[in-house]
């Protein structure tokens, strides 16, 4: 197996490559409730290529995906992501099992699906793979499919709209306080509306793609949020890798 492509920090004034251990001391647990967002770009802005993000996603984004999968509690993802993106059941090597055993974490993350519609499979291997019992976050209007609530735990919050900060809420309740969400753009924009995001993590791939493509965030318009950057990483492919936090 080859090396993995060197990351370097910017913003501090070092330029040593950064193992995995580094890695993990930049994205870490914190001892409060925390939403961690994280997003891959063009450098035109674009949220997709070829209409899905896995094309903007090279081996640098990938790297530090895997570490923020490794340290969150529970891995939050709206269901049309979910759906279109083609999410199989989250599973980590050993290796970021063994990270969370030495660190008191449970050995997988739990998947938390938003979802207005429930229009979810629930014989899809995401569910029916799961190494731990996903939880799935939606409203009391919503019908659930048959046999939805024997491959997940459903949450209802809010009356016709899921209530996302009542939701997050019983997650935190429910040991769940370190939150990495993946989108899609809709979910963001209420997280973000309802003032319920901490973090931002964001990757800019050095592809300049096309206008048809949307923006990482899309859906009720809320007032700025200003936020404080944390670092600035740098692949040699150009890759530019950014952290910002509550300002």
């Amino acid at each position: 197996m080859s090396a993995p492509m060197p990351l370097r920090r910017l913003d501090d004034g070092t330029t040593a490559v950064l193992d995995n251990a580094a890695l993990t001391a930049l994205y870490p647990r914190t001892p409060a409730p925390h939403l961690r967002m994280n997003f891959v770009t063009s450098l035109d802005g674009a949220v997709t290529l070829d209409g899905y993000s896995e094309g903007l996603s090279g081996e640098p984004d990938k790297r530090v995906f895997g570490i923020m999968r490794k340290v969150c509690d529970a891995l939050v993802v709206g269901a049309g992501t979910l759906r279109h993106e083609g999410y199989r059941a989250v599973r980590l090597d050993e290796e970021r099992r063994a990270w969370r055993r030495e660190n008191g974490v449970a050995e997988y993350p739990v998947l938390v699906v938003v979802s207005r519609t429930l229009t979810l499979d629930p014989g899809a291997p995401v569910f029916t793979e799961a190494p731990v019992r996903p939880v799935i976050l939606t409203h009391h209007a919503a019908e659930a499919p048959a046999g939805l609530d024997k491959v997940a735990d459903v949450l209802r919050h809010g009356t016709e709209q899921v209530d996302l900060a009542a939701g997050l809420a019983e997650l935190h309740v429910r040991g769940l306080t370190q939150l990495l969400c993946e989108g899609g753009p809709h979910l963001f924009g209420s997280l973000t509306a309802a003032d319920l995001v901490d973090e931002l993590c964001l990757t800019i791939s050095p592809l300049l793609t096309s206008p048809d493509a949307g923006r990482i965030i899309a859906g009720p318009v809320g007032p700025p949020r200003p936020m404080r950057l944390a670092h600035v990483l740098a692949a040699d492919d150009g890759t530019l890798l950014l952290r910002h936090t509550r300002s």
